[in-house]
Parts: structure tokens; C-alpha cells; sequence
């Protein structure tokens, strides 16, 4: 072997392997990911499927996609949260997030109908979202769940049973509804939902709606209503 050639194969190694400690270095949160549930039906899915690894690279993904969405650059920005753990259980439901902790429904998991990757990728992205959002004190939980909605959204993970724009009976009446409101909003000015999330911070007001966009909420959802056809 050529040994100029044997030298750099390992340099560029040595290189590569710098550059993926340094990417974590940067990222700087861990993710851990347990199956409480392995001997159900959804928990041996989970595992044969889509497996510890995988979760924890979308995960990882998602954390950045969301850091994105909300132009959060800097760790001031951020919830200081060193650690987001994912838990596959027997509970009810599909998933709920508190604080940084996820847990995520066998039975949901054991039941996906089609790519298994897809929707689960889209559930991850909402939950995510709920542990880097700010939530203005919880005031409004509707639109809490719509911005985790609208970030599912922006990442392609919508799934067909959704509603369509201008679709719902609210503006805050949560998830999907709330979602395709956000991205209505998100058109009349761009960063909308990351500046809406930066005020929510410490707390909540419909006003917020008015300080960005110069109009009142309901004036807003009637004017979305309108656009799609009532």
C-alpha cells in the first residue's frame, strides 16, 4: 500500500470523527430512549420498526428543525434542557409530553396504518415541540397544541385526516385547526409563530396577535374563514 495514501485515509478519518464529536459538542442535548412496553404487541413494533437509534436521530432532528422554526440561535433563546427523554408504555392515548419527558403509547404504536415511520415521525415532531415551546404559563392550551400542530405541519409530517385550510369552528380550538390558522398567519408575515412563541414566554394575550399583525384575532380567524370559502 502506498503509505502517503494509508496516512490520509486515516487522517480523513480522524478528521470525521472530529467533526461528528464537535456536532454533538454544539448540539449539546442528550436523548434517551426506553421501551417499558417491550413485551406487548406495540412495544416488540416499536422495537423491530423503528428501535431506540432511529428515535433518537429524529429526535435529534426534530430538536434542530424546531430550534429552526422558532429562529432560536443562541442557548438565551432556549429552554435549558440538557436532557429529552422518550418512554414507549402501556398508557392511554397517543402521547404526552411533561417537561422533558415523552411518553408514547404502545397500543398507538401497535396500531399505525401505513408507513409506521411516517406517523410516528409526525407525533415525535409535535411532542418535541412541546418541549422546546414556550407556553406563556399555559394560558391557552388550544394554541399551545396548534403551534406543535403547525410545526408537524411545516415538517411534512400532516397526515391526510387533517382538516383543510379554513377548516374549524375557532381560532384556538387546538391541533390541526389551530395549525392551518398559524400558516395563514404565517403568510401575512413571515417568522410569525417565532416571534408569537418568543412572547409567550413568561405569558399570554390575544394582543400579541394585534402587536404583529395589527389586527384583533377574530378579525384575523373571519378574514381566514373568508379566504377558504367561510
Amino acid at each position: 500500500m502506498d503509505h502517503r495514501r494509508h496516512y490520509s485515509f486515516f487522517f480523513l478519518c480522524a478528521v470525521a470523527a472530529l467533526g461528528l464529536a464537535t456536532f454533538k459538542g454544539i448540539h449539546g442535548v442528550e436523548f434517551v430512549v426506553t421501551n417499558n412496553a417491550e413485551t406487548t404487541p406495540g412495544g416488540t413494533r416499536f422495537n423491530n420498526e423503528l428501535g431506540a437509534d432511529y428515535t433518537k436521530q429524529t429526535m435529534d432532528a426534530a430538536t434542530n428543525f424546531i430550534w429552526n422554526i422558532f429562529q432560536q440561535n443562541t442557548d438565551a433563546d432556549r429552554k435549558n434542557v440538557a436532557t429529552v427523554t422518550l418512554t414507549v408504555e402501556n398508557r392511554e392515548g397517543i402521547a404526552a409530553t411533561s417537561g422533558d419527558v415523552i411518553h408514547v403509547g404502545a397500543d398507538y404504536i401497535k396500531g399505525i396504518q401505513g408507513d409506521i415511520k411516517t406517523d410516528f415521525n409526525g407525533v415525535l415532531y409535535h411532542e418535541m415541540t412541546h418541549v422546546w415551546q414556550w407556553s406563556g404559563a399555559n394560558s391557552n392550551t388550544g394554541l399551545i397544541e396548534g403551534i406543535a400542530d403547525f410545526v408537524r405541519l411545516k415538517a411534512g409530517y400532516a397526515p391526510s385526516h387533517w382538516v383543510g385550510a379554513g377548516g374549524g369552528d375557532r381560532w384556538d380550538q387546538g391541533y390541526d385547526v389551530t395549525a392551518r390558522f398559524l400558516d395563514y398567519c404565517e403568510g401575512l408575515r413571515s417568522g410569525f409563530v417565532a416571534e408569537l412563541n418568543k412572547k409567550m414566554r413568561d405569558t399570554y394575550s390575544d394582543d400579541y396577535f394585534n402587536q404583529l399583525l395589527g389586527k384583533p384575532v377574530d378579525q384575523l380567524w373571519r378574514e381566514y374563514k373568508a379566504a377558504y370559502g367561510g
